[in-house]
């Protein structure tokens, strides 16, 4: 039983990863129905660039920050370059090879000028020899502090969405952006505003899940990509509370595998899940069917 629970709690912990990417994934889907395939590729340019500026004098800490906002400023240019072209394209599901296209440009970028070799990454919240025990079980702090952030962050983000003015024009313009437009409501800003939040996003997880594995190179954050696109697919696309549930659902069911069956099997869970949510619930678990208007 000890055994099942540490595999459920460390599940939980690796979830979070999953559930941050996924956020960031939605917030995007909200606006424009199109996902930044290129995610994975700035949680890597976050991770870089946060030791480039500590590199350069800035500290660790202002460095981590420097990376985040780069992130979301290339984010928003990816919005502006890669999306808006073919958002004027009807039913173009172009956004895919665009968005694809900008996070291998910014895979050979970083190889070319920064070295394709691996560098490491500091330590900033805890070490990976932080341990803390959960009903008995030593669970790794950072993957603890990594649960914390997304749950503030999946709060934060339903209260923006409820409580602000800039929330509820995000939602006007994920239900009908014409409508929205006719309403006074700046759709382009809040489309651009969008991306440049979901940036950041990957970019916190990339700073985040760096420090875990301890090194970081220019392929870093494809596999976490995928992951996070699975979680968001389990828990409904564009779904806040959802993308936290598929991450967690996602993570606890690749643990019991790796546990009870082979760690080799971990990886094909995600695939495996993936099939059988779109063939048995395509909404995902927290997701509502759309009404679509023709």
């Amino acid at each position: 039983m000890s055994f099942a629970i540490s595999l459920i709690l460390g599940g939980i912990s690796v979830g979070a990863v999953y559930a941050l990417i996924a956020l960031g994934l939605n917030l995007t889907f909200l606006t424009t129905r199109t996902l930044n395939f290129g995610q994975g590729s700035l949680m890597m340019l976050a991770a870089v660039g946060a030791v480039l500026f500590a590199a350069q004098g800035m500290g660790l800490y202002a460095g981590l920050l420097a990376g985040i906002v780069l992130v979301g400023i290339v984010a928003g240019l990816t919005e502006a370059i890669a999306i808006r072209p073919i958002a004027k394209i009807g039913g173009s599901m172009g956004w895919v090879v665009t968005t694809l296209g900008v996070g291998i440009f910014l895979q050979g970028f970083v190889s070319k000028y920064f070295g394709s070799q691996a560098m490491a990454f500091p330590s900033f919240l805890f070490s990976p020899r932080d341990y803390i025990n959960v009903f008995g079980v030593r669970l790794s702090a950072q993957y603890l502090v990594i649960l914390a952030i997304a749950l503030v962050l999946v709060i934060a983000f339903e209260l923006f969405l409820k409580r602000t003015s800039w929330g509820r024009a995000l939602q006007a313009v994920a239900m009908d952006p014409d409508l929205a437009s006719v309403m006074g409501i700046p759709v382009r800003k809040v489309v651009t505003l969008s991306y440049i939040g979901s940036g950041i996003l990957a970019g916190i997880a990339g700073v985040l899940v760096a420090q875990i594995t301890g090194t970081i190179d220019a392929a870093f954050g494809f596999n976490l990509l995928i992951f996070g696109f699975v979680a968001a697919v389990l828990g409904g696309i564009g779904n806040t509370w959802g993308a936290l549930a598929g991450g967690i659902f996602l993570g606890v069911m690749e643990k019991l595998v790796g546990g009870y069956i082979s760690t080799a099997a971990e990886q094909a869970i995600a695939f495996a899940l993936l099939m059988v949510a779109l063939a048995v619930r395509p909404e995902g678990l927290l997701g509502e069917k759309e009404m679509v208007k023709v």
